[in-house]
């Protein structure tokens, strides 16, 4: 029985594609081929600006369209619908905080950023402190919590989907995601990878759309979600617990600060200090540059990510 209900292994493959759903995704992957190989032969390679700053003369709406993107990657659509299934709507504040972190990214941090004439986090660092060492330190750091904390979620959250939906060898998927992503933004630099982006944000959001719209028609609109939540009960479960079971406080975004499990003092106050590292201060989450005058958003705060 325990070995029944266990949440360790893989779920298995859903039913057979339609022929339509195989079409769907062939043309997926074609565009996002052929949109990579158009930024990376429109892209200046031959010098580091262009490769690795886009030569910093990017519009305002592809970067936005990249920082949205990467930020809401496979591992939030896959992590976050998991985590809200799971406790509720609280977990929604983890991205309402990130609101108004963002717009101190945008009036406080980035002006800085560019005053200092930096290209990257750990630069700035080492002009502010001096000292060698200290930069060395935060590029490494922020590489390998990168790898650890965040590539590595977004490629297993992703090679799930494909496995669950296409039935691909679970393993085979991961390293098909990797490989495509690595050959693409290697071959075209920074600018393939906002130009890749701004089309999945087309596609995410199109998408997430038509699956909430559908959602709800099948619950029977919106009121009825508490009680459609309340009887949602998983079929594999973990003996002895009670995690499983649907929380009651599960349509609260404010829950108490003492038995809550998001309590909101802390996603109100406390998470603050962690979002503004994340978005406004992480390496990894924040590519700096010094661009002219009239294309002040050239380089200026773009999401890095697969």
């Amino acid at each position: 029985m325990a070995a029944a209900n266990s949440t360790g292994d893989l779920p298995a493959p859903g039913p057979q594609l339609s022929v339509t759903d195989i079409i769907v995704i062939a043309v997926y992957f074609a565009l996002n081929v052929a949109v990579g190989v158009w930024s990376a032969c429109r892209a200046r390679k031959n010098t580091v600006s262009g490769y690795f700053l886009a030569g910093r003369d990017m519009t305002w709406w592809p970067i936005g369209a990249s920082l949205f993107a990467s930020s809401e990657g496979s591992g939030l659509f896959v992590g976050l619908a998991g985590s809200g299934a799971a406790g509720g709507l609280a977990v929604a504040g983890f991205e309402w905080n990130a609101t108004y972190v963002l717009l101190a990214l945008a009036w406080v941090f980035v002006p800085i950023y560019i005053s200092s004439e930096i290209v990257t986090l750990p630069e700035y660092i080492q002009k502010r402190f001096g000292g060698q060492r200290i930069r060395m330190y935060l590029s490494v750091l922020s590489l390998l919590l990168s790898v650890f904390t965040k590539i590595s979620i977004d490629l297993y959250a992703g090679a799930l989907f494909v496995h669950i939906c296409l039935g691909w060898n679970f393993y085979l998927s991961t390293i098909l995601t990797l490989v495509i992503t690595a050959l693409y933004t290697i071959a075209g630099g920074l600018a393939t990878v906002i130009y890749t982006d701004a089309l999945q944000t087309v596609i995410m959001v199109v998408g997430a759309v038509i699956l909430a719209i559908k959602a709800f028609n099948q619950i029977g609109g919106y009121e009825q979600l508490e009680a459609a939540y309340a009887q949602a009960i998983p079929s594999r479960t973990i003996p002895n617990t009670t995690c499983h079971l649907p929380r009651a406080d599960a349509m609260h975004m404010f829950r108490d600060p003492s038995t809550g499990d998001l309590p909101w003092t802390g996603m109100t106050f406390g998470l603050t200090i962690m979002a503004t590292w994340y978005w406004c201060t992480d390496q990894v989450s924040v590519n700096t540059a010094h661009p002219p005058p009239a294309a002040l958003w050239g380089g200026a705060g773009v999401q890095l990510g697969c």
